[in-house]
């Protein structure tokens, strides 16, 4: 693949008028792929090449093992995948070198497993075919440039399909995510050089945002930094410039957590949500905190399952709802229920810290009281557990009842999908057996649902297939039950069939006018496609997933 990052002149990064990124010129091709994670580094600093592995050479061995180890530093732990015929088993419970029990995850206890494919064969080849075909379009400029042109000119809402160079929602930044994840899979084909050239589009912040970006993560620093320290290999590159960058994030941080803090009535979802808000931010943070931000973040947070007497502290008044169709259909406002924008966002950021180690008073009852309000606020249907994507609140003189919620869709952004994993990282977190029995019905009844009872109109990430294939490539990993394995493999084929070699970047995402728009995005577009189907189809580990609090 032609490179177009080019030979232009070292780019500034925004904020930081000192700090340049070196850029040098990319090549990507796909001669010499080779999976990772075919050894590993010992803690005495002696290789071990796993049994059943293939290495022309020692060399070679440690040099992937030492970029395992790596990532593993900046990520957390990226479990190594155990080839076919290994000697090493992992049990239940996470012991090596032992026989492996019978059963699933749902006991709980510490689970060092593989993440391994779920697919095989020609499915396999083909998944990863379509992945590679997609992920070259998406960095390669002219395509993008085709796309993002023919989205304008198709979409009645071009505010909402704005690419931004600090993006990682929709922008640049999303884009060097995709090029760091390709990197983990293919750690010789050079896809850091291509995400940098991506990475030097965020000089154009200044221009856009007057120096003074938004914290948020999909669309502003902290989704940069992100991705900065996703293509840092752990900090080897871009010191300066990540110095610079979390100084500036922590600042935000900061004046984040107040905000949402304060005692004053009414909340937007923006203040803490996962898009735009501190649940946002602790999902950006969970890997590395330099400034120690994560504390009053998580504070803030806490603070939102404390007891009002009334609605809870999270309610949005109809005032703050976002638009006249909000307001009409929650006239005394609402209880947002979606992962992206409503509290299973702070119930994940609070559960996943506090397995992490993160730890701030309050946390584990809030934990609790959070999981007690989604599993006693369902909308269950005919095929299961559901979740509504809003709780109506009820008048104020209490003299006219609310509608009674309506199941949502079934996608990561709102409905079961999001709302189970959400549970489920509160069952870990609290060793709580019932909520991860729970999230694991919600996910089973997910998977019974006809296709068209899903209501996903799209291959792509937010509310398409695939964000719900990577819920349940999650789900899979984590239980090991066999209904997940094949749910994904439907989803898969799913996917697969709606790619369209002919369109600019593969696939096509549903407007909101329902025009079908050639978005490349992560959020609603072909990279978040490619990225789920690089997870379900390699064994290399999603841990860029962490922004859509999966994991």
């Amino acid at each position: 693949m032609k490179s177009h990052v080019g030979t232009r002149p070292a780019t500034k990064v925004a904020h930081a008028p000192h700090v340049v990124l070196p850029v040098k010129p990319a090549r990507v091709n796909q001669r010499r792929a080779r999976p990772p994670g075919i050894a590993h580094l010992r803690s005495d600093g002696r290789l071990t090449i796993l049994a059943g592995a293939r290495v022309k050479s020692k060399r070679y061995a440690r040099r992937v093992a030492a970029r395992v180890h790596a990532r593993e530093l900046l990520f957390g732990a990226v479990r190594r995948p155990i080839r076919a015929g290994a000697s090493e088993t992992c049990s239940i419970g996470g012991s090596v070198n032992g026989q492996a029990r019978p059963g699933t995850l749902l006991d709980g206890g510490p689970a060092a497993l593989p993440w391994e494919s779920v697919l095989q064969g020609d499915r396999q080849a083909a998944a990863r075919s379509v992945a590679l075909d997609v992920a070259k379009r998406c960095v390669d400029r002219r395509c993008l440039s085709q796309a993002l042109a023919l989205t304008a000119g198709r979409s009645e809402f071009p505010p909402g399909v704005r690419w931004l160079p600090y993006g990682l929602a929709s922008g640049d930044v999303g884009i060097a995510l995709l090029c760091a994840y390709c990197d983990q899979y293919q750690p010789d084909e050079e896809w850091d050089a291509v995400g940098h050239g991506f990475l030097s589009s965020v000089s154009e912040v200044d221009r856009e945002a007057g120096g003074n970006l938004h914290p948020g993560l999909f669309r502003g620093l902290g989704g940069t930094v992100f991705a900065v320290a996703a293509l840092s290999r752990v900090g080897t590159r871009y010191r300066r410039a990540l110095g610079v960058l979390d100084g500036e994030l922590a600042s935000l941080a900061r004046s984040a957590a107040a905000r949402l803090a304060d005692d004053r009535p009414g909340r937007l979802v923006s203040d803490f949500d996962l898009v735009s808000g501190v649940s946002g931010l602790v999902a950006g943070l969970l890997g590395r905190d330099p400034h120690r931000s994560l504390a009053p973040l998580l504070t803030a947070l806490v603070s939102l399952a404390t007891p009002t007497g009334g609605a809870p502290r999270w309610a949005t008044p109809p005032e703050l709802l976002g638009d006249p169709s909000m307001r009409s259909a929650y006239p005394y406002g609402n209880l947002n229920c979606g992962l992206a924008h409503g509290i299973p966002g702070p119930l994940a950021a609070l559960a996943l810290a506090f397995k992490a180690g993160h730890r701030v008073p309050g946390q584990a009852e809030a934990v609790r009281c959070l999981a007690d309000w989604l599993t006693t606020h369902r909308a269950d249907d005919q095929w299961g557990v559901n979740w509504p994507a809003a709780i109506p609140l009820p008048a104020p003189d209490g003299t006219t009842a609310p509608p009674r919620p309506v199941p949502a869709r079934c996608s990561w952004c709102y409905g079961s999908p999001g709302v189970a994993r959400a549970l489920w990282h509160a069952g870990e977190a609290l060793d709580d057996q019932r909520l991860r029995a729970l999230a694991v019905e919600a996910m089973t009844d997910v998977l019974a649902r006809p296709v068209a009872s899903r209501y996903l109109n799209s291959a792509t990430f937010c509310h398409g297939v695939s964000g719900l294939l990577q819920v349940v490539l999650r789900f899979a990993h984590d239980t090991r039950l066999p209904q997940f394995t094949a749910g994904a493999t439907q989803l898969v084929d799913q996917i697969l069939a709606g790619f369209e070699p002919d369109r600019p970047v593969g696939y096509t995402a549903l407007g909101p006018d329902s025009n079908r728009l050639d978005r490349p995005d992560l959020l609603d577009g072909a990279a978040g496609v490619t990225m789920v189907l690089l997870a379900a189809s390699t064994d290399t580990e999603p841990a860029w997933d962490r922004v859509f609090l999966l994991s």
